[in-house]
C-alpha cells in the first residue's frame, strides 16, 4: 500500500458530506434492490451454504437465458430482497478477488437473536469469521465472497442512521 494523506482524505470526505448529503433530499427514484447477482462454482454447494447454514430460503431456480447450461437461482434475504447466483459451467472461472467495480462485501441485517444463533451455526460448520463492534460478523461463502451479518436494524449502522 502506498502512503496516503489521511488529513486530505478526511477533508474531502467532509466536503462531500456537506455538498451531497442534504436535508430535505428528494425521494429515491428506485423501489429497492430486486436482486444482487453473484457467481458460484457449484450450485448445490451454494444452496447448502445459503439455505442450510444461513437459513436464507431458496425461492427459485431455472436456466440462465444468457448462457446455455448455466443456472440462475435466488435466496430470500428478507424485506423483499433477493440474493441471486449464476454458475457458468465450462468457463473455468478463477477464485473470487476484489477488483474495481467488484463487491467488497454484502451486509445482511438480522436481529441480535438471529445473529447469535447464526454465529453458532458458523461455529458448528467451522466457518471462520471476524467479529467487529459486537454487531458485525464478517466471513466468506464457499467461493470466497465476503459477507457480513449485521445485528443493526435496516437503515442504521453502529448506532448511526444511514438512511
Amino acid at each position: 500500500m502506498t502512503d496516503i494523506d489521511l488529513d486530505a482524505i478526511a477533508a474531502k470526505r467532509a466536503r462531500l458530506q456537506a455538498e451531497y448529503i442534504t436535508a430535505g433530499r428528494p425521494p429515491t427514484s428506485a423501489r429497492g434492490i430486486h436482486h444482487t447477482a453473484l457467481m458460484c462454482s457449484d450450485v448445490e454447494q451454494t444452496i447448502r451454504f445459503y439455505q442450510g447454514v444461513l437459513e436464507f430460503p431458496l425461492t427459485d431456480l431455472f436456466g440462465n437465458r444468457d448462457y446455455q447450461g448455466s443456472t440462475h437461482f435466488f435466496f430470500d434475504v428478507g424485506n423483499g430482497n433477493l440474493l441471486a447466483f449464476f454458475d457458468f459451467p465450462g468457463l473455468d472461472l478463477g477464485p473470487y478477488q476484489e477488483v474495481l467495480g467488484g463487491i467488497n462485501h454484502i451486509a445482511i441485517s438480522v436481529t441480535k437473536e438471529k445473529w447469535d444463533y447464526l454465529r453458532g451455526k458458523l461455529d458448528a460448520e467451522g466457518v471462520p469469521y471476524q467479529e467487529a463492534s459486537g454487531t458485525s460478523l464478517y466471513f466468506r461463502d464457499p467461493d470466497g465472497v465476503r459477507l457480513e451479518l449485521l445485528a443493526d436494524p435496516l437503515g442504521e449502522m453502529y448506532g448511526t442512521k444511514v438512511l
